[in-house]
C-alpha cells in the first residue's frame, strides 16, 4: 500500500470513469484517500479492462455524433 498516493492527487484522465480505480503502468489500482492497492485478482482486472475499453468505444463515438452534428450545422440546412 502507498500512503503517498492520494485520491485527490490522482488525474482525472486516468481514473475510470471517476471511480477509485486507476490504470497506471498496466496495472490496476484501487485509490482511496489513505493510499493505494494493487488489483491482482484476474477476474476483476479482467472485467476493469473490458469496462475500459467499452468506455473508450463510446467517448470515441460521442466524439463522432459531435462532430457530425458541428459539420451539419456548418452546412446549414
Amino acid at each position: 500500500m502507498f500512503g503517498s498516493t492520494s485520491s485527490s492527487r490522482v488525474p482525472r484522465s486516468d481514473r475510470l470513469a471517476g471511480s477509485p480505480v486507476v490504470r497506471r503502468g498496466g496495472q490496476w489500482w484501487l485509490v482511496t484517500g489513505s493510499g493505494s492497492i494493487l488489483a491482482t485478482d484476474p477476474t476483476f482486472t479482467g472485467e476493469l479492462d473490458r469496462f475500459a475499453a467499452a468506455m473508450a468505444a463510446a467517448d470515441r463515438e460521442v466524439a463522432r455524433i459531435r462532430d457530425e452534428r458541428a459539420a451539419a450545422r456548418k452546412e446549414g440546412p
